[in-house]
C-alpha cells in the first residue's frame, strides 16, 4: 500500500524542507545530523503486506481543527477516510470539539426531503443574502467529512477573518470559512458557509457564498477589508469545476434563490457530495434550471 501525501495537502513539505527550515549557518555535521532526523520521521511509502509503518506527514498548519484525508492505494484499490483531529494548544485553549465544527440543529427543527424536486423548491426558499447583502451563490449537500475531503483535496483550508464574521445567515455568523491558497500564498478565492435546517437523505445541507475579494491574487495579503468582487458568478462557476475534479462530487444542479445583481444570474450551485473517489464521467448533472452564459 501506498500512501498518497499530495491527498492530505497538495502542498505538505517534505522532510528535507523542513530540516533545511532548522538549518544553523556554517553547521556543517551539525545540518547533516539534522537532514538525517527528519529524514527519520516522515512517512515511508510502501507499506508491505503483513506489515505497519508509522511516521510523520508534514502539512501546512490549521487553527482549531485540522481536517486530515489519508488516502491509501493499493493495487485496484483505494482505501479513503477522513479524520478531525485537534490542534492540541489552540483546541485545549478554545476547548473545541469535532462536534463545533459546524451548527447543530435540534432534530425537531430539522426538515428532511427525499425527493429531489422537493429539496430544490425548498432550496429557493433560502435566504438569498447574507443579512448584509452579500448572495448566497451556492448549496452543499454532504456529509462534512466528504466536502471537506473534496475542498483540501483543491487546496482549500479553513481560514476565517474578521470580516467573515462580521456575515450573517440565520441570525450567525459563518459555520465555516474556508479559502483557497493562490500560488502567490495569498488567498483568492473564500467560501462561507452556514448549516441550514434542511437535510436530503439525512445528509446535512449548508448554503453558503464563494466570492472573491477585489483584486482577486492582486489583493494585499493582509488586506482586512474583504470586498466581494462584483462578478461573483465567476467565482461561483470556478468553485464548481474544482469540485469536478476533486474527486468527491456526486450530483450538480443550478436552482434560483440568490440574489440577483448587475454581474450576478441569481443561480446559486447545488452539489452534492459522496465518499471518493469519484470522476469527472461519475458526475451526474441535474435538470433543474439551466446554465447559460454568453
Amino acid at each position: 500500500m501506498w500512501l498518497l501525501r499530495t491527498g492530505s495537502d497538495p502542498d505538505y513539505f517534505s522532510p528535507l524542507e523542513v530540516a533545511w527550515s532548522a538549518h544553523v549557518t556554517l553547521g556543517g555535521s551539525v545540518n547533516a545530523a539534522i537532514d538525517e532526523h527528519f529524514d527519520k520521521l516522515g512517512f515511508k511509502n510502501p507499506v508491505a503486506p503483513g506489515t505497519t509503518r508509522a511516521g510523520i506527514i508534514f502539512t501546512n498548519p490549521e487553527r482549531w481543527m485540522k481536517l486530515l484525508n489519508v488516502d491509501v492505494l493499493g493495487r485496484q484499490t483505494l482505501v479513503p477516510f477522513t479524520l478531525f483531529l485537534p490542534v492540541p494548544q489552540e483546541a485545549s485553549a478554545a476547548g473545541a470539539t469535532a462536534a463545533q465544527i459546524a451548527f447543530l440543529y435540534p432534530a425537531s427543527e430539522l426538515t428532511d426531503y427525499r425527493d429531489l424536486g422537493a429539496l430544490r423548491a425548498a432550496l429557493e426558499r433560502l435566504p438569498g443574502a447574507t443579512a448584509q447583502g452579500e448572495p448566497l451563490n451556492v448549496v452543499l449537500v454532504g456529509e462534512l467529512e466528504d466536502i471537506g475531503a473534496a475542498m483540501v483535496r483543491r487546496n482549500y483550508h479553513r481560514d476565517a477573518r474578521a470580516a467573515d464574521m462580521d456575515q450573517q445567515v440565520f441570525g450567525r455568523r459563518p459555520d465555516v470559512v474556508a479559502r483557497k491558497q493562490a500560488e502567490t500564498r495569498v488567498p483568492s478565492t473564500w467560501l462561507r458557509l452556514w448549516r441550514a435546517p434542511v437535510t436530503f437523505e439525512g445528509r446535512a445541507v449548508y448554503v453558503g457564498q464563494v466570492a472573491r475579494p477585489v483584486g482577486g491574487r492582486f489583493a494585499p495579503a493582509d488586506a482586512t477589508d474583504l470586498r466581494a468582487h462584483a462578478d461573483v458568478d465567476e467565482a461561483r462557476n470556478h468553485f464548481v469545476q474544482d469540485m469536478m475534479y476533486s474527486g468527491g462530487l456526486d450530483k450538480l444542479g443550478f436552482a434560483r434563490g440568490a440574489a440577483a445583481g448587475e454581474r450576478s444570474d441569481g443561480l446559486r450551485a447545488v452539489l452534492f457530495f459522496a465518499t471518493r473517489p469519484l470522476s469527472l464521467a461519475d458526475v451526474e448533472i441535474l435538470e433543474w434550471v439551466p446554465l447559460v452564459k454568453p
